[in-house]
Order: structure tokens, then sequence, then C-alpha cells
């Protein structure tokens, strides 16, 4: 776009906060930003302020936008937008965390939900800071108002009302309990209350609070008088019925730039002791300058750090956030923000910074990796991030499993970890097609909730990375994939294999991705084969424990065929005379 486009767009946006949204001709967003006023703010980039912005305007072709209620819900929609879209030109921090939102669905009887990922045609509120205050309103205005919450699938064909209704959560439109009118007001009314009106809610609360201190119903009065402190701090009020935690949280950060990446390590205290210590990456296109050096990546690590994390009392920083927004939402929230001179805050602030700083200043073994691989895939990040690795394990084609593990930043994300029971079937290459297009089929259709990977590792030659890639062209899935064969350590690509030397750090990380998927699919191929009903099971005093001790002991039906007595009476639960029957038997 240029000047004369970006002021014209401009001119048709609202004078309101909000967030707005630079695509390309595809409609890939660009970059996400967010403004006290849409119309100047959007104005300003007719003159873009560094290289990067300039870029990142000439490669736009259209300009997004929406609305919102408040400046904080501006800056909490803008984190959940740049952690959705990865957005080239923002700063980003690598994690799949955002802030909830509360939607009433499109339906002839709306359903009311707390999500991360709003349908296109519902009615959406939000984003907020704390899911767990979202969802006891959300509650509350069940029990209030009798919204439904099930899904159009168990709503759809009920001859009866389920649990919901007689616990008093639904009004069970879907039987007729109540009319379509009459449903309909009800979900006016919680509309209405999301949309600022919070007596809506807080007076039924209240009454039904006072009704039960008078019948001397304590506990109840009590779980009210909380709801109602819920209820009053959504929309902003209610601040000094807020309980005070039990112990005083601080967390530290530092921040250490280097080129396009940026590492922000957090300590954590609680009751004066450090308890916990952590580093994260986050990619800064564009020099110091132009991503506001440290001020600028705080501004934008913070609230995408805590989109679903506890804020502590107080956070200790190098220096201000860049801009006011993210200190007023931390004073809203009740956040001490504080950038300490001297003493032992100061001190705190110091290790931080040396934690973030570890490392800085030489390449790592993820930045090797993607400029190793840049011939095959110049596409690639300047550093790779996230790998998946792909193993199958079986014996003979029974008992046939894949793994699917998960390493971000180098170390094991244990969290993302899955894996899969597949056909019997003798074929590696088939069976690595099935579970990568298994994993390729679930990000397509948006059913995994990972974020996609930057690389897939596949346990095996040229044989089975054809295999994982002829299923990643069948899905339309667009992830790099190399392998990685034991024997040889040779890693296979597209284009060829590469033969790096053993003690190449970027070998050493793809290796670690390799066996750790080797070892879950194993982990999981023995205990599945643990359960596969074997001839042992015909064997009068071998039970399915004992069974499973002798093949844990012996590998294997053939051994436990060819062990004598005394190795067999060497496994607990076996004596001499059913070591006889075994050897009888076999």
């Amino acid at each position: 776009m240029d000047s004369a486009a970006v002021r014209e767009r401009a001119g048709e946006l609202p004078r309101s906060p909000g967030v707005y949204l630079f695509l390309d001709d595809r409609e890939v967003v660009l970059y996400v930003g967010k403004a006290v006023e849409l119309r100047a703010r959007v104005r300003s980039y007719a003159d873009p302020r560094s290289a990067r912005i300039r870029r990142m305007v000439e490669r736009a072709r259209g300009i997004d936008f929406a609305v919102t209620d408040t400046e904080t819900q501006a800056l909490l929609l803008e984190a959940n937008l740049i952690k959705r879209h990865q957005p080239r030109y923002n700063v980003r921090l690598k994690d799949d965390k955002s802030y909830p939102l509360v939607q009433l669905t499109a339906h002839e009887f709306p359903r009311i939900e707390v999500t991360r990922d709003p349908d296109d045609s519902a009615t959406v509120y939000g984003p907020y800071t704390d899911k767990g205050r979202v969802d006891t309103v959300v509650k509350a205005l069940r029990e209030t108002y009798g919204v439904r919450g099930c899904s159009d699938h168990k709503f759809a064909g009920r001859d009866r009302p389920c649990l919901d209704y007689d616990i008093g959560l639904c009004t069970a439109p879907c039987t007729g309990e109540i009319s379509r009118e009459g449903y309909v007001a009800d979900v006016e009314s919680v509309k209405r209350f999301f949309e600022g009106e919070g007596g809506v809610l807080a007076d039924p609360i209240r009454r039904a609070m006072e009704a039960a201190s008078q019948d001397r119903q304590f506990e109840r009065a009590a779980h009210l008088r909380d709801r109602l402190a819920a209820v009053e701090a959504f929309h902003g009020g209610g601040g000094e019925a807020v309980v005070a935690r039990d112990r005083r949280t601080v967390d530290v950060l530092g921040v250490a730039i280097e080129g396009e990446r940026a590492t922000v390590a957090r300590l954590r205290s609680e009751d004066g002791k450090l308890v916990d210590r952590e580093r994260h990456t986050l990619s800064t296109p564009g020099d110091d300058g132009e991503t506001g050096g440290v001020a600028g990546v705080l501004a934008a690590f913070v609230p995408q750090y805590y989109a679903e994390r506890a804020l502590p009392d107080e956070l200790l920083l190098p220096e201000r956030p860049e801009g006011e927004e993210v200190a007023a939402w931390l004073e809203r929230e009740g956040v001490s923000l504080r950038v300490p001179g001297a003493g032992r805050e100061a001190t705190l602030v110091d290790l931080a910074l040396k934690n973030a700083r570890r490392g800085v200043g030489r390449r790592d073994e993820a930045g090797s990796l993607s400029d190793a691989l840049a011939a095959a895939y110049p596409d690639l990040p300047a550093r790779i991030e996230r790998i998946e690795g792909f193993d199958v394990s079986h014996a003979q084609g029974r008992a046939v499993v894949g793994s699917n593990v998960a390493f971000v930043g180098g170390s094991p994300e244990k969290g993302d970890y899955r894996r899969k029971k597949l056909d019997d079937r003798n074929d590696d290459y088939a069976n690595m097609r099935d579970l990568v297009r298994w994993r390729a089929d679930r990000a397509v259709a948006g059913r995994d909730d990972r974020p996609d990977p930057d690389l897939l590792l596949i346990d095996g030659g040229e044989g089975q990375l054809a295999a994982a890639r002829e299923a990643l062209a069948e899905a339309g899935w667009d992830v790099p994939a190399v392998g990685l064969a034991k024997r040889e350590e040779r890693v296979i690509t597209p284009e060829g294999s590469y033969d790096w030397p053993g003690d190449a750090p970027h070998l050493h990380l793809l290796q670690r991705v390799r066996d750790e998927a080797h070892r879950f699919a194993v982990q999981y191929h023995q205990t599945l084969r643990d359960e596969v009903r074997t001839v042992l099971d015909d064997v009068p005093g071998v039970g399915p424990r004992t069974r499973r001790r002798l093949l844990r002991r012996f590998g294997s039906v053939e051994n436990v065929r060819a062990a004598t007595v005394e190795d067999l009476t060497s496994v607990e639960g076996v004596g001499p005379k059913t070591a006889e029957t075994l050897r009888r038997r076999l």
C-alpha cells in the first residue's frame, strides 16, 4: 500500500479503541496493532516510523480492524491475535496461550461458552484476563437465566431434559420446557450483562445472598458472597472485595536481544524465596530501535505471557514497558509494577538479566539447524523453534503404534506428546504414512490444539521420509520434513542427504528428538503388547500379571519357550509346578 491508500483506508475507520490488522494479497496477517483511536493510529502508517514497518506497509494490500469497548480489551485482543496469526512483523512469544472469550452462538436457541477460538457467526465478548472469574460468571449467568451450555449435537433430538435442567443450570429449551420467546428474553439479559449492565446479574445474586443469610444458611451465603465479588470485579468494580493471596508473589523479568531474537528470563519469588526460573524466546523482526528495544519486548511479552497464567502481586522489570497500556492494565489488575534501582530487588533484576543473556552471542542449536537446512528449505525461520518427531514401533506387524513428540526451544514439551494405535501391518512405510497423515489431517481440520511445528523429524531413511511427505501432500499440510536414520546418522531431505560432523550441535538436537520419539513409541508398544493375548494365557496357573512378567523378563513367547525351569522360576509368581506346565504346553 502507498501513503495515499493508507490515508484513504484510515479515513474509513472509527474514532474508537480497537485493533487493526495489515493483510497481504492472500489475506495473511502481516502485522497486528492496538489503538486508543483507530483512525489516527492507522493514519500514522502513511509515514512509517522505521524500515521494518515501511517494508510491512509496502507488502500490505488491505487493513482490517475490530472495535473494542476499552483500551484494556484492545491490549488483550492484540495479544490473542498475535498468538493466533503469528504475524511476521510483530514481536511474538512462541507459545499457544491466549485470553478467554465468551460467545453466544448463532443458534435458534443460543449456547453460552467460554472459548479461545470463537465461531465466526457468534456474538463474542472479551477478551478477559482471569479465566477462573469468567467461568464463575458464566455459571452464575446460567443459574440465573438458564442459558444452555450443551453442544448442538446434544441439543438436537432430545425427548427429555438432561441433568443441567435438574440442577438449575438450564431451562431446557430442547424439550420445550421454556418457550423460544422466553428463552430469547433470557439471552438478551445475558447480553446486557456483558455489555456493561452488571446489575442484571449482581442484583439477583445479592438478593439470594441476603435471603440465605436471613435463613441462617451461612455456607450458601458465603458462597454467594464470593460469587458476587467475582461478578462485580468482572466489569472493573468490586476491587475491595478481592481476597488477599496467602503469599506474596513476585515475578522478575530480564531481557536480552540478539538480532531478530529476544530472550526473556523470568524468576518467580514466593514469600521472599526464589521458587522457579525459566527462559522464553521471542521473534523480534528488525533491530533494537525498530522494536522499541527492551521496553518494546516487555510491552509485547507481558500481555502474551500472562494470557493463561496467574498474575503476580508484583512485577520487577529492568525498564517500564513501552507505552502506557500495559502499565495501566497491570494497575487495574492490582499488580505493582516497579523498576528497582538498588537493594535486593535490583539484585534480582540483575540475576534475571544474567539468565536472559546466558548463551547470547553464540549460535544455538536451533539457529544452526536452520542454517544447515537452508538449501533444502530456504523458507525455514531463522531459528527453528518447534520440532515434532515421529516413530513407529511393532513386533513383526503386531501391536503397531506410532509416537509424536514435540520439542520447543531444544527441550521436550511433554504436554504436547501424542501416541496412536495403528492397524496391525508389517510395513514400516505404510505405518509412517498413516501416522503422519493422522497428525496432518487433525492440523488441517483445526482439531489439534497444538501449534504447527517449524519442522517434522521422521525416524528413518528415504523410504520413511517419502511416505511422510506423501501423507503431508495428501492432507495439504505444508510443513518441512526431514529424516534421520539410526545407523548412518545421515539427515535425509527431499534435496539429498547430509553427513554432518558428529559434534555438530544441530545434529545433536535432531538426535535428541529422534531418540525421544523412539523411546515414546517403544514404551507404548510394550504396554500394548503386554495386553495382547498369547498362548501363555492358555497355560493353567498363568494369569495376566504373570504373563506380563514373563514377557518383560524374556521379551517374547519364543524366548519363554526356550527358557529352562530354573530361568522360569526366577520370575515372580512362577513356581516349579507352573514352570513345568509351561515347558510341557509350549
